[in-house]
């Protein structure tokens, strides 16, 4: 394969491909070409191997599901040459940026045109200038709500710019680790930072390489990865690179006795790393990257070099803590939230873990908008080890999704029934995720609900609402005798739709006294409950739900985002609802008559 720029993760294929399909849409193009580019993409972000090596083994990129002779040659030109064709074209018409503003929510692709051929609006400060000027407010289909919005957009545009995903993230560095496990005199590898610590969006990455002697090597073999556009620095034992997708990865390169005190400092965050370092002061001891260190008792620690002193601790992050008078801290506790008094105590909590669950409460299968029969998900959850699973295809408001009416619900139940005969390993119960309407009723009759072996509510709609309406839209909802479980409450969707407005600590105070629980969803997208909202429904003793909402079997790997996520809430396995045993949840299931 002909040698490009830069090396392009699959991220990075599908990030083209959709701006090709959203730049089509502004264009006008036919819908089903559209759409066809949107398929492929979901291919591609589903695969488990990088596109770059399937096309230097020649392999038929035809033979993936949704990826036709057109899409398969836009990959293969893009991986060889570091664009398409097709795409320029477009561009020539219709600016990239212009993408951008599709992101803001309540902009469309005819909007973004609109604002584009009649104010000359090409990016987001062009778009924040019209607004001031008042000239957007004058276009048709506008007004002074649109600009009120598109105002809040801005500003959530604005607080989230540059701050990936977790998930994406993971995407854009997978070939540089892979790159990196190969360079010369590496003993080991661990990302450090806020990676480690498994935050929701992350600024950049930390590297960190065990190596003895000269780091030159290693940081010259970091600095010449494909996928790197430049280096911001070169040295014996850091070096600094910028991938394409402009997410900025730092390398340390550490001997072995010191490679737990800096994995201990380059995992952070910098407000726990500060309560160590005042702990190891009271106990005339110094903390840094390089290990843990006796300060003399006639000896001002200030006049003392980072490694002057009596190293006491450093090669492994168990010594540091130790030395420290510290029970180890997981990763992903460490945000000074008394996580370093609870290790003194030795009461921190046995967090829980991806294999103590034992099902998954939602998922979507073909009755609404999953791409997997009830048959193929269940045998999913069955190979993942599952004991029992929840079918929850949308209720009818979700007409554009042909979500289950009465009729439509009694007719999946009788498919349900046959799949636990094909697949009798897996306990599969019968649930809908049933809209919350906007007066706070259930999209679903009483007698379809009384039926149901769980009934898992959400909101889909009116997300505008303020914030007493909203809380008394879910309260009343929640009240309802047939519910179970509140699914993704807050209807976030990281980096491109806020919360709602909406009471949280009165949602899950109604949720501990009705005995309702709420659901952490999995999905990288959307983890929601936020770590602070899943610690206050630990502390009032509401069961946590860590459900995918799956609309495919490779939805299911999700699962360990939600882990993730619950990890740093401080949840226990006993926290969490589908970590019971099938005959235990039945009981909870069982806890109210329906």
């Amino acid at each position: 394969m002909p040698r490009v720029a830069h090396l392009l993760e699959n991220l990075d294929v599908a990030r083209e491909l959709t701006l090709l399909a959203d730049l089509l849409e502004i264009q006008g193009a036919n819908p089903f070409r559209i759409r066809a580019y949107r398929n492929a993409v979901n291919t591609v972000e589903g695969l488990s191997r990088p596109l770059h090596e399937m096309v230097a083994a020649g392999e038929d990129l035809t033979e993936l599901p949704a990826i036709g002779d057109n899409v398969a040659a836009h990959i293969v030109e893009l991986l060889q040459t570091g664009s398409i064709d097709r795409l320029r074209e477009v561009e020539a018409e219709f600016p990239r940026s212009l993408v951008e503003l599709m992101a803001l929510e309540g902009l469309g692709p005819k909007k973004a045109r609109k604002l584009f051929e009649e104010l000359g609006v090409r990016t987001i400060d062009d778009l924040a200038r019209a607004l001031d000027s008042g000239k957007v407010a004058t276009l048709e289909g506008f007004g002074e709500k649109s600009v009120t919005k598109l105002r809040h957009a801005l500003e959530v545009h604005r607080k989230h710019a540059g701050r990936p995903r977790l998930d994406e993230v993971e995407q854009l560095i997978g070939g540089l680790l892979e790159h990196m496990r190969r360079a010369p005199g590496a003993m080991g590898l661990e990302v450090a930072g806020s990676v480690r610590r498994r935050k929701e969006t992350i600024g950049d990455v930390d590297l960190l390489v065990q190596a003895e002697g000269d780091g030159t090597p290693i940081v010259e073999h970091f600095t010449k990865f494909r996928g790197a556009v430049r280096a911001e620095a070169a040295g014996p034992t850091k070096g600094s690179i910028v991938l394409g997708s402009g997410l900025q990865v730092d390398l340390r390169v550490v001997p072995k006795k010191s490679f737990g005190a800096a994995l201990v400092y380059f995992t952070g965050s910098k407000d726990h790393n500060v309560a160590i370092r005042t702990r190891a002061v009271r106990d005339k001891l110094r903390v840094n990257e390089w290990g843990v260190y006796r300060v003399p008792a006639d000896v001002d620690p200030a006049t003392l070099g980072p490694t002057d002193g009596k190293r006491v601790a450093g090669d492994t992050e168990e010594s540091v803590y130790e030395a420290l008078g510290l029970a180890w801290i997981p990763p992903e506790l460490r945000e000074n939230r008394g996580e370093v008094q609870a290790a003194a105590d030795g009461t921190l909590p046995q967090l829980v873990e991806l294999e103590d669950l034992r099902g998954d409460l939602q998922m979507h299968s073909t009755w609404s908008d999953g791409k997997a029969s009830i048959e193929v998900m269940a045998r999913a959850c069955a190979e993942r080890g599952y004991e029992y699973l929840a079918i929850t295809d949308h209720s009818g408001a979700m007409a554009m999704l042909e979500g289950l009416d009465p009729k439509r619900a009694r007719k999946q139940w009788k498919e349900i029934e046959q799949v636990r005969e094909q697949v009798p390993e897996i306990e599969i119960l019968r649930s809908a995720e049933v809209d919350i309407l906007k007066c706070g009723t259930l999209d679903m009759p009483d007698d379809v609900l009384e039926e149901l072996d769980l009934v898992l509510i959400s909101i889909h709609s009116f997300f505008d609402l303020d914030k007493k309406r909203m809380t008394d839209r879910v309260l009343k909802a929640m009240s309802h005798p047939t519910v179970d479980i509140l699914a993704h409450p807050t209807g976030r969707k990281i980096n491109s739709r806020e919360p709602i407005a909406l009471d949280v600590q009165a949602v899950l105070e109604a949720a501990a006294e009705l005995s309702v629980a709420v659901e952490l969803n999995a999905n990288p997208r959307r983890l929601d409950l936020s770590e602070a909202h899943v610690h206050r429904a630990k502390e009032l003793g509401v069961p946590v739900v860590i459900s995918t909402d799956a609309h495919a079997p490779a939805g299911l790997d999700d699962m360990r985002y939600g882990i993730d996520q619950a990890r740093r809430a401080w949840l226990e396995a006993k926290d969490v609802l589908n970590t019971r045993t099938a005959k235990q949840l039945k009981k909870w299931l069982a806890r109210k008559p329906k």
